[in-house]
Order: C-alpha cells, then structure tokens, then sequence
C-alpha cells in the first residue's frame, strides 16, 4: 500500500453512517439511466458516438436531491449518479453492435432480434462487466489511488463535493433540455423548418455540403472540444469536397459495384451512400485496430498489473471496504454462462459462452485500468470489439456456423463483450468518485446492476422505435459503427464486399496516423455525411472562442467551459428524448397529424436563423455568471 493511499481520507469517513441506497436514490438513478440511455442511444446511432453521463447525471442528481427535494447526503447524490451513468454505457455497447442484424432483417436475410433478445444480451454483457471488474477495485482504484487518476470519476467527486454550485450547475443542463427539446419538436415534429439543408456545386461536380442544424451536434461539438471537432471535419472535407468530385471526374457513365447506376448519375448523397461510406468504413475500421495496436503494450501491463491484484481484499472490513463476497460473484459469472447458452432466444452454443466469457475477462480487466489512464471517452471500445468480432467470426466459419445465422452468432457475441467492456469503463468510474466521497462499494455495485438491468429492458425498446421510424444505416440514422461492425463480420464470413474501397479507407486511416492525427475522429468525419461534421465543428468553435479568451481569468474560464459542457449536455439529451418520442409518433401515424410543413415553412432560411440563435444560446450560457446557493 502506498504511502499516499494509506494517508488518503474520503470526503465521508467510514465510520459515518448517512441516506446512500435509499428508494428515492434508487427510482431517481432508474429515471436518469433510462433518459440517458435513450439520449445516447439516438445520440450514437446518429453520430457515432456518445458522449459520458456521469457528470450530467452527477449535477442532475445535485441539484434535484438538494435544492428542489431537500435532502442532504452526498451518498445519496453519488448512488443516483452511479445508477443514472449505467444508461449511456449500456446504450453504447447495443447500439455499437446490435443495429446490424435489424440491417440484415432488411436485407431479408434474418428476422430483426427480438426484444429479450436485446434485454438478455445487453443484461448479461452489462452484468459480467461488474461482476469481473469487482476484484479489481482494491488493486485499480484502492492500492494505486494516487497513479491511477479516473478523469470523470475525480470529476464527478468534485461536482458533488461542491454541493453549493450544483442549483446554478443543474439549471444548465435542464436549460439545455428544455430549449434543444423545443428546437427538436419544432423542426422534426411540427416541420416549421428542415432539420437537414444541403446543397450540390453544379460546376463541381460529385461534390457537396450540408449541414443538420439539431442541437446534439453543437453539443457534441463543445463536449469534445475544437481539435476532435476539426479532425471530424477535415475527415468531411476529404470525402464530400475531395474523393467523391474526383470519383465523379474518373467515373464518368460507368456503372461501377457496389453502385447499380452510372457514376454520371449520382447526386452527392449517391456518391457518399455508395462509395465513400465503404471508404469510411474501410478507415474506422482500420482506426480502431490501430488504436487498439498503440494501446498494446499498455494492454499488457493493465492485464498484468490487474491479474497480481486480482481478487485481493483489504485487511480491515469497514464500510468504505465491503465489496460483493466472491462466492456471488462466481455465482453470477455461472449464471451468466447459462443464460448465454441455455436461452433460446440467444444463438450461441457451450462454445459461444466459453468464448464470450474468456473474452470479456480479458477485455474487462484491460478496460478497467485503461479508463483510469485515459478516461471513459477514450476507451478503444470499438477497436476491441472490432478485434474480439474478428477472431469470432473467424471460429465460427472454422466450426461450421457460417451464414447469416454464424454471423448473426459473431454479432451477438460481440455485443455481449461490447457492453461488458463500455459498462467496466463506467463502474471503474463510479467505484473512483465513490472511493473519494466515502460511498460503500457493494452498494455502488447493487446501484450499478440495478441500472444495467433497468437499461437493458429499455434500450430494446428504444432499438425498435428507431428502427421501425428512420431504419439503421439511413441517413438519419447512420449506425456508424454497427456498420463497420457488419462489415467486418461479413467481410470475414463471406467476402463479397467492394474490398477496394474498404482497403482505400484503410490506407487513408494508415497516412493520416503516419501524420500524427488522431484516426478515430477523423475516420468517423469521412463516413458520416459532411452535415453531420459541420455543426459539430461549430460547436468545437465556439469553445475555442472562450478557450482563447485573453481577457478571462484562468478560473473564470474553467468555470465557463463547465457551464457550456453542461449546457451542451443538456441539448444531446433533449434531443435524444423528443427524437425518441417523435419516432413513436411517426410509427403510430400521429407525426402527420402536427405536420405543417404544408401549410407553412420557413425553409432553409429559417432553419440558419434558428441555429444560429441556438449558438447565441449557448454563449450566452457560457456568460452567465453563476450564482451562490
């Protein structure tokens, strides 16, 4: 133990007892996971990515607990973030995952999975994660407390420390809802504008530009900053501005696969639809196998370093020490076997469980360290997943399950390591911001089942609604990473894809990591239409506006970026609930009913000018000085 871990004091001693797991924490967590899990659902399916609830869940809880019901335990406060933070990471491992075999339902070639399918797989993954992330928290989070510093964990331990600002730190997330929930409705549901504006250079021909003026993108944009923001759009650039004018330049009336129409023929989207999108693909792909190669050698240590500390307890049993015993968590290890392989609904055998389970032990103990290093949002999920799906589908053709049902098999497998690994990133979190306040473990780790169980019943259902109003792999709902996901799984099983365009994606992944950019960000900007990466980038923008600003304090403009992060936090959730929410409408016919595009719009013109007072909004948030409780 180290010197500065023995002298290390939690904000709660252990010998003080306060309200943690209590019915309110509990319901409130339940409905935070649910929205979250919902938000990022939509967020991811239409982005590619998502972005960390624990923070926006940590304000939410803050302001709710203390200043509108009363009630004053920072436990308390802590439980419903750590049940509130499981939704995001739930939503993540299905959404990453599961949407490619509703693309082949389309295709004809399967049934789309049923919802206890979805629950199951997104249970178990979500359950295994904790279970084997349990022993580790005395090595990962006790014993190496002072190397290991868990970014959202500290961050959510500081928001909730600083109990005073949560009021004024909460009515920016609930401002952000309210106003992207508005934007939302009056643009997707009533139609006053369009929430998509494009346009195709007629003397450049195969080139275009676009943007979706929503308020997730902006949001996202500010979240991940001015550098992620304009690797995404250099990545635009290069497909819409770039490869497709001079596919168009070369191709002339050829009819070239995987397109059936002559290339002369194309509009921009054609072009982005049948060529770049492989080439996207091609250069994700090959993104999260590089950054799973760089992270090798840390992979290592992080399963080393885990292993020598697998299992061991603390000498003492105080309260800030009691972790599940183990005997529950080989039973539930067990269980989870079982269910894989016993559930009829699940198409995996006594093999598939095996693999399933060695994989996600070995990737759950990687994930668990590697968050402490370089945070939840950085986390190689994709990669390892993408890794994990390879040498799945791989045995499966070995062994005979080949077909849509083998590759149906691999997906399902992979969603289930997926979820495991996205879900050990966020329990590493919430067990550090735990350790901080002085939250007892075994019931963090009851609070965080609790939320995968809630999450997985609903994120079944949230899969369905999308699917059944926009289909996956459309443009407005991209799946990115489902896709490359599909991709890789038929690529492996049946080798008919456009394998030039994927490996032109790869090369272009490679030179652009020779370059020393980022892969990731930028591969995701050359899938994703250009109108996605726009507003993002203008999102990105604006922070760098208030990051430059000379005439700020240093504190003032940490104190700034927080209010715009929470802010944007909140326009990602709003419109993730109200784009849930009309997709029920479109599906039950009532979304005709508020359409009044016909009777009056204000057209593209209108749909600037409401995102341009979106941006004012969000500088005007970022201004607003914050107010003592």
């Amino acid at each position: 133990m180290s010197e500065q871990q023995s002298q290390f004091k939690p904000f709660i001693s252990a010998d003080k007892q306060m309200a943690e797991m209590t019915p309110f924490s509990v319901i409130l967590g339940i409905i935070l996971a649910i929205v979250f899990g919902a938000a990022n659902a939509y967020l991811g399916l239409r982005v590619g990515m998502t972005v960390s609830a624990s923070i926006p869940a940590a304000v939410v809880s803050m302001g709710l607990v203390r200043f509108i019901f009363h009630r004053d335990s920072i436990l308390e406060n802590n439980m419903v973030q750590t049940i509130g933070s499981a939704g995001e990471s739930v939503a993540a491992g299905a959404i990453f995952t599961l949407p490619a075999i509703f693309m082949w339902a389309s295709e004809g070639k399967t049934s789309n999975p049923s919802m206890g399918l979805i629950a199951v797989v997104c249970m178990v993954g979500g359950v295994l994660g904790i279970l084997f992330m349990i022993p580790l928290r005395n090595a990962l989070i006790v014993q190496e407390h002072g190397t290991l510093p868990y970014p959202e964990g500290t961050a959510c331990a500081e928001v909730l420390e600083a109990g005073e600002e949560g009021g004024s730190a909460a009515s920016a997330v609930f401002s952000g809802l309210g106003i992207s929930a508005a934007f939302k409705f009056i643009a997707d549901g009533l139609k006053l504008f369009p929430s998509d504006i494009s346009y195709d250079f007629k003397h450049y021909k195969g080139a275009g530009v676009g943007m979706s003026t929503l308020p997730s993108l902006i949001g996202v944009g500010f979240i991940c900053g001015p550098k992620v923001s304009s690797y995404m759009f250099a990545g635009g650039i290069l497909g819409w501005l770039v490869l497709m004018p001079l596919i168009a330049a070369l191709g002339g009336d050829n009819v070239v696969f995987p397109a059936t129409d002559p290339i002369s023929a194309l509009s921009a989207s054609g072009l982005w639809s049948n060529y770049i999108k492989y080439i996207g693909a091609g250069a994700v792909a090959a993104g999260g196998i590089i950054s799973l190669i760089k992270s090798f050698p840390m992979i290592i240590r992080a399963f080393s370093g885990a292993m020598k500390g697998y299992g061991k307890k603390v000498g003492d049993a105080v309260r800030t020490n009691k972790d599940l015993p183990n005997m529950a968590i080989i039973l539930g290890i067990g269980i989870c076997a079982l269910v894989l392989w016993l559930v009829p609904a699940i198409p995996v055998n006594l093999f598939g469980a095996i693999l399933i389970i060695i994989f996600g032990f070995f990737f759950v103990s990687v994930s668990a360290r590697m968050v402490g290093i370089v945070g939840s949002s950085n986390n190689p999920v994709s990669g390892m997943t993408i890794a994990s799906l390879l040498i799945i589908t791989a045995i499966m053709k070995a062994t005979g399950h080949i077909g849509t049902a083998g590759m149906v098999a691999a997906i399902t497998i992979g969603s289930v390591i997926c979820v495991a690994s996205a879900i050990a990133g966020d329990i590493s979190q919430d067990l550090k911001t735990g350790y901080i306040v002085g939250a007892t473990p075994y019931r963090q780790q009851l609070g965080e089942i609790i939320g995968v169980v809630v999450s997985a019943l609903a994120v079944g259902g949230v899969l369905y609604i999308l699917n059944n109003a926009y289909g996956y792999g459309t443009r407005e709902l991209p799946a990115a990473q489902a896709e490359i996901m599909k991709i890789v799984v038929e690529g492996v099983m049946n080798g008919n894809l456009p394998w030039a365009l994927i490996f032109v994606g790869v090369f272009i992944a490679i030179v652009v990591e020779i370059m020393g950019i980022p892969v990731l960000p930028f591969a995701v900007g050359l899938y994703l239409p250009i109108s996605t990466s726009i507003p993002i980038m203008v999102g990105g923008f604006v922070r760098l506006v208030f990051e430059k600003k000379k005439s700020a304090s240093v504190d003032e403009k940490k104190a700034q970026i927080n209010r715009g992060i929470l802010y944007s936090s909140g326009l990602v959730a709003g419109e993730g609930i109200v784009g849930i929410i009309i997709a029920i409408m479109t599906i039950f016919g009532a979304g005709a009913a508020i359409d009044i595009s016909g009777k009056f719009s204000l057209g593209p013109v209108g749909s600037l000018v409401f995102f341009a007072l979106l941006v004012v909004s969000l500088v005007l948030t970022i201004n607003k000085k914050s107010k003592k409780s």
